[in-house]
C-alpha cells in the first residue's frame, strides 16, 4: 500500500539539510531502485522553485510499504528527522487516484 509522509521543517533548517541530503537522498534513491518510490521533494518556504536562502518548509514522500507500521519506521529512521530538520512528521495511508 501507498503511504505519504508529510513532514514539516523546524525553522531555520536549511544549513542542517545541506549537511545531511546526500545521507538523506541515498535513502530515497534506495526505495525508488526497489520500485517503491512515487514522488518525493521539499517544500520550499516561498513561491519560487529554487527558494535560495529561504529554504524549505518541509518535505512530501509518497511510497509503497507493507503496512503503515513499516512506513512510519522507515519515516522514523529518515536522516532529516535524526538530525532535527523536522519539526513534525505525519505518516498516513495514500490512495492514488490520478494520473
Amino acid at each position: 500500500m501507498l503511504y505519504a509522509i508529510i513532514a514539516e521543517d523546524r525553522p531555520d533548517s536549511l544549513a542542517a539539510r545541506l549537511v545531511t541530503r546526500t545521507e538523506h537522498l541515498a535513502r530515497l534513491t534506495k526505495l525508488h531502485d526497489e520500485g517503491r518510490l512515487v514522488l518525493a521533494g521539499p517544500h520550499p518556504a516561498i513561491d519560487s522553485k529554487d527558494p535560495g536562502q529561504a529554504g524549505f518548509s518541509g518535505s512530501l514522500i509518497v511510497a509503497e510499504f507493507a503496512d503503515l507500521s513499516a512506513a512510519q519506521q522507515w519515516a522514523d529512521q529518515d536522516p532529516y528527522k535524526k538530525a532535527n530538520i523536522y519539526n513534525k512528521v505525519t505518516v498516513k495511508p495514500f490512495k492514488k487516484v490520478f494520473p
